[in-house]
């Protein structure tokens, strides 16, 4: 399938872009971050799927999808997920909601190539995939109006906040995100990440030392928690 993608966050598109390189039945045309520009070229061209972002400045998804006299499939992406009903109304074949985990984008291609050619074989497509998701080396997290590439590889530790973590990076820095702790540990546990605490999660080749009850990461004593302390041990063999 030919497609295209319509973002205006760079690191949204990278994401798609990386996926869509992913699934060999996938052919990526082009890109554009603002559905203005793709409005002619859609027209003009000949496209199968379109990768499409709802919330764009001035001129919308939904906009965009009204004012095209070609109309291919469409897959929406978008941090909300205010518009999945008005979405499906419009003839949408998914929806897909940031931060978009490989997995749930290949099943909406696959569900693409079935509306597009209903003898699709759904096995081939899935085999058809260049990598798996396991070796996916990042994540996108959501954080005030953005979602924020965060490399596995640069992450330190994982701080819980009741409802809010604080992920602390190499750079210095920490990125503070709506998600639980739970959902993060069953991510990154397979990544060379290990729950040590109730409230940290911490990433295994920042240690510097470990005590009885603390690990060093940075400049920063993390405790061991009784709970978690055999499973961690038993992960770094000790």
């Amino acid at each position: 399938m030919k497609c295209v993608i319509i973002d205006d966050e760079p690191l949204a598109v990278e994401l798609l872009e990386d996926f869509v390189r992913k699934v060999d039945s996938l052919e990526l045309i082009n890109t554009f971050n603002n559905a203005i520009d793709a409005v002619s070229f859609i027209n003009q061209n000949s496209i199968d799927l379109i990768f499409l972002d709802i919330q764009m400045p001035h001129f919308s998804g939904i906009d965009f999808l009204n004012t095209i006299e070609k109309k291919p499939l469409v897959i929406f992406t978008t941090a909300y997920s205010d518009y999945a009903v008005e979405g499906f109304n419009l003839g949408a074949v998914d929806y897909l909601v940031k931060p978009i985990p490989f997995h749930r984008f290949l099943k909406s291609v696959v569900r693409a190539q079935q509306v597009l050619n209903p003898s699709t074989n759904i096995q081939a497509i899935s085999e058809s995939t260049t990598a798996p998701e396991l070796e996916q080396d990042f994540m996108f997290v959501r954080a005030e109006y953005e979602n924020v590439k965060m490399n596995f590889a640069d992450i330190l530790f994982i701080e819980g906040l009741k409802d809010y973590v604080k992920i602390y990076t190499t750079d210095n820095k920490f990125t503070l995100t709506l998600i639980s702790l739970i959902k993060l540990e069953n991510l990154l546990s397979s990544k060379g990440f290990s729950r040590i605490h109730r409230s940290y999660i911490i990433n295994i080749k920042h240690v510097k030392s470990i005590q009885k009850n603390k690990v060093l990461i940075s400049d920063k004593r993390i405790p061991i928690s009784e709970s978690y302390k055999n499973t961690f041990f038993e992960k770094i063999n000790l």
